[in-house]
């Protein structure tokens, strides 16, 4: 007895279930893809790290090889750069202070800070404009542009600084210190006590004439507004003078005026910096 097999049709789903079962493999296939995307771009952005450590090392180098190069170079003028330039400031302030070696390895440690600190003084536009390089990717085209200016701004800053430390802060301070006290007593310097004044007072008084700039930047990122400076400027002309007569070992007013006044000026610089970055700002809003 055989029995005939009948194909049984299969149900039709309604029209929305056979739309859903069509695009449940397509959801798969989207979240598989989507999980590709992930995987996939998790190495580039482990490139970008490392291209950024790469980027760094790069600047790092070149900044460390000009200053190898520009310390070569100093190296060959290091006996002018001692007598000429360190013991001149005090040769010409007084012929009571005398320098005077301590330990055995005190020239040799002399010789080595001031050439070090010439190539870094030299260099350092170079070094500034290292960093820049670094971080002027990261902006946009006018901010670019701005920057090149401000590489200049910060250089000449930093050696009217150098220059302002040398030729007018460090005489008066040496003279001071030549004039105090009883001529019963030899003002016999230490090498390494002079040598870390001198470099602490340039640095400081290039550190000083940077505010115009530091200025710029907080003017730029909005932490500083020219209303503020101006409200506050009595404050900070009082705050400045009690700085130069800190730093200013003389008692006397003109000398602490000759220290205070440039610092005074630079606020009223950093004013009008503030108040041109300001305006700006004001008018990319609108």
């Amino acid at each position: 007895m055989s029995e005939e097999k009948e194909s049984i049709p299969s149900p039709e789903l309604p029209e929305g279930d056979q739309n859903s079962s069509s695009d449940e493999p397509l959801i798969t296939v989207t979240e598989i893809t989507s999980d590709n995307e992930v995987s996939e771009s998790e190495p580039d952005s482990g490139m970008n790290f490392m291209g950024h450590l790469e980027e760094i090392r790069s600047r790092l180098v070149k900044s460390a090889i000009a200053l190898v190069v520009v310390t070569a170079i100093c190296a060959n003028y290091s006996d002018f750069l001692v007598n000429d330039i360190l013991i001149a400031p005090l040769t010409r302030s007084s012929k009571t202070l005398v320098l005077q070696n301590l330990v055995p390895y005190g020239q040799l440690s002399l010789y080595l800070q001031v050439v070090v600190f010439s190539a870094f003084i030299i260099s350092f536009p170079f070094l500034a404009w290292q960093i820049w390089q670094f971080v002027a990717p990261g902006l946009h085209d006018n901010e670019r542009k701005a920057g090149r200016f401000s590489i200049l701004f910060i250089s000449l800053s930093f050696f009217t600084g150098i220059g302002f430390g040398y030729f007018v802060f460090l005489p008066v301070t040496l003279q001071f210190f030549a004039s105090f006290g009883t001529p019963q007593i030899k003002n016999n310097i230490s090498v390494q006590d002079y040598v870390s004044f001198f470099i602490g007072s340039l640095l400081t008084a290039g550190l000083v004439f940077e505010l115009p700039f530091i200025a710029y930047i907080l003017s730029k990122i909005g932490l500083l507004t020219p209303a503020f400076m101006r409200f506050y400027r009595k404050h900070a002309i009082v705050f400045l003078l009690i700085v130069a007569a800190i730093v200013t070992p003389s008692t006397d007013i003109v000398t602490q005026l000759v220290i205070g006044l440039p610092m005074i000026l630079l606020y009223e610089l950093s004013i009008l910096i503030s108040a041109h970055v300001n305006r700006k700002n004001n008018a990319l809003k609108m």
